[in-house]
């Protein structure tokens, strides 16, 4: 007879989730580390009780975490596994109706950039004895509710009816979490009163499992093929993305290049695979891109991209890749992306698939000429970055000055983390990053308000790093609560604060069409006008930061940002560094570069 366990849905599942571990090249780590929540109607006397009696009983691991906003802890979550190689994952769980679907743009940026999450939403009651349940009702089908939302922005969805469907739709999750082609949100949705329900359960479910994660090695005919390819060219050129971080190829990407002379551009996910003062580090490619990795992708004829995608970002809609009869090898552990841009396949884990390459071309390289070429390139790059850091700008600081005094005072392994805006057009030309955990950029999604919480996910990934989140007032506004939440924690994290009163990405470029101004500064409205146009609306976040608990340094001047910024970072608590500068001193496009003026914001 098999042998039982009586237990709720609720209690099942978090000490099943404590039970899951990922394995990769032989290292072992908890698959679900813990789970953030917001509990109210719909999980709190189901997967909250269940948290609570594990925490006190100690009869599962699964420490929970407070969040303050539901939309906010998905962030936190995608930040951690972005830090732990999508090897981990976080749980989050929120109540039924707003709490939950507050964490569908979450879900959405996870499953953009592929970033394993797995989400508890709450749901109505299974057995619909109240019925509508915060009065959302659907004319057309019974069985639809809010949390089918989540189904277009998830990678694998499943709503739990009864308990004993928990166990396959648990395990498909834990597959889906584990997999690098498939790995995104990940979405089990639970009614309330089927998460109470108890049910005798196989005790055989709550086994320790340990879920491998392989490396796919590549067909020797593709291999072939693609090597083939390669030997042909003239000016190859690699595009590194996001999966040579993921898969840890980091080293062997930088050994390939050097031996065969091809240079490297990367993408945002990708910035840090080869550091960037390595000889043939191009920069980071795409319309926010360097000089000499424009010149080189226009030139390019044969491309070999490394564990990326080709976002419309980092392509410019194909207009990056100048060259006509340009041809592309995608090395990719996912068949989907390695046949983008009408490519030559290498279906192959990152690292496996350069080794692969490397053991292909030992006796090729590229001719003296592009060597020359390139090297020629990356030092003109190199004197326009410096021509931009020159400084000088005032009376206000610009945005230049404070990516030079960043670049100065951190250290390799600290990370920098910001998103929407204009400021990741910025550091894709002049970030400086040597390790690649440093640049942590989210674009992907493009989501203001991520900054905050991926710096509380981010350091707790890796407390042993310095976090420091370069965040504008209108990504502030979005969302700082969990700015609470690292002071709970008694976290460390450095926020630089930059304020230039409104949205400048969307102000800059006012000789474009849209709204210009009118919509992107604080301002009051007079009167009856149709637009906001009255004087300037103040705004104190730094009081708004200082009130959550952060301790908050003032800066006017570069010199006073210097200060403040090495002040925080010697500090032991969460930090902001408040700054105010020029909103229209944007960055200018790279030359060569004509699509750079309207998309670099």
């Amino acid at each position: 007879m098999t042998e039982t366990i009586r237990l709720t849905t609720a209690q099942a599942l978090v000490r099943f989730l404590a039970s899951q571990y990922s394995e990769r090249d032989g290292l072992e780590q908890r698959l679900i580390p813990g789970a953030w929540g917001v509990f109210g109607h719909g999980n709190a006397s189901g997967i909250g009780q269940a948290l609570l009696q594990a925490a006190l009983t100690g009869e599962a691991d699964l420490p929970y975490y407070v969040a303050r906003n539901e939309q906010g802890m998905v962030h936190a979550a995608v930040a951690f596994a972005r830090m732990r190689d999508r090897l981990a994952a976080f749980a989050c769980t929120a109540s039924t109706g707003p709490g939950s679907t507050n964490m569908i743009a979450g879900a959405a940026l996870a499953t953009a950039n592929r970033l394993p999450v797995l989400l508890l939403p709450g749901e109505m009651v299974a057995t619909r004895g109240p019925n509508p349940v915060l009065h959302l009702e659907a004319t057309g089908a019974g069985d639809i509710t809010v949390s089918d939302a989540f189904r277009s922005v998830s990678k694998f969805f499943d709503r739990i009816t009864r308990p004993e469907q928990l166990i396959p739709a648990a395990t498909a999750a834990m597959r889906v979490l584990t997999d690098p082609v498939e790995t995104g949100a990940v979405t089990l949705v639970l009614p309330q009163d089927v998460q109470a329900e108890a049910s005798d359960w196989p005790v055989t479910f709550f086994r320790r499992r340990v879920w491998r994660v392989g490396r796919p090695v590549p067909e020797p005919a593709a291999l072939a093929r693609a090597s083939h390819l390669l030997r042909e060219a003239k000016r190859p050129l690699i595009v590194a993305g996001g999966g040579v971080v993921y898969s840890g190829a980091e080293t062997l990407l930088r050994a390939f290049s050097e031996a065969t002379g091809i240079p490297v551009a990367e993408t945002g996910a990708g910035k840090g695979a080869v550091a960037w003062d390595h000889p043939y580090a191009v920069g980071g490619i795409g319309p926010t891109g360097s000089y000499a990795a424009q010149e080189v992708a226009r030139e390019a004829d044969v491309v070999l991209g490394i564990g990326t995608r080709y976002s419309d970002l980092a392509t410019a809609g194909h207009a990056v890749f100048g060259n006509p009869d340009v041809t592309f090898v995608n090395l990719n552990v996912a068949r989907l992306d390695s046949v983008g841009q009408s490519a030559e396949p290498l279906v192959a884990d990152a690292r496996l698939g350069i080794q692969a390459l490397v053991g292909a071309l030992t006796d090729w390289e590229v001719g003296e000429a592009y060597r020359r070429r390139t090297r020629e390139l990356v030092a003109e790059a190199r004197r326009l970055e410096d021509e931009s850091f020159r400084g000088g700008h005032g009376p206000l600081p610009a945005t230049a000055d404070i990516l030079r005094t960043l670049n100065e005072i951190l250290d390799d392994r600290d990370v920098v983390i910001n998103a929407a805006g204009s400021v990741p057009g910025d550091l894709q030309q002049l970030w400086r990053a040597r390790d690649p955990k440093a640049y942590h950029v989210e674009y992907a999604y493009s989501c203001l308000g991520y900054e905050v919480a991926a710096g509380v996910g981010a350091k707790l990934a890796d407390p042993s790093r310095e976090v420091v989140l370069l965040v504008g007032d209108a990504s502030y506004l979005m969302m700082a609560q969990e700015i609470a939440g690292m002071v709970s924690e008694g976290m460390k994290v450095v926020i630089v604060l930059v304020q230039n009163r409104g949205f400048a990405s969307v102000e800059a470029p006012a000789e474009l069409p849209g709204p210009q101004w009118s919509g992107a500064q604080y301002r009051f409205r007079d009167g009856e006008q149709a637009l906001p146009a009255g004087g300037r609306r103040p705004v104190d976040l730094a009081a708004n930061a200082a009130s959550l608990g952060a301790d908050v340094l003032h800066a006017a001047t570069v010199d006073e940002f210097r200060t403040a910024v090495e002040k925080a970072k010697a500090g032991s608590r969460t930090t902001v560094v408040h700054v105010e500068t020029d909103p229209c001193s944007v960055l200018a496009p790279a030359p060569g570069n004509p699509d750079a003026e309207a998309l670099a914001f």
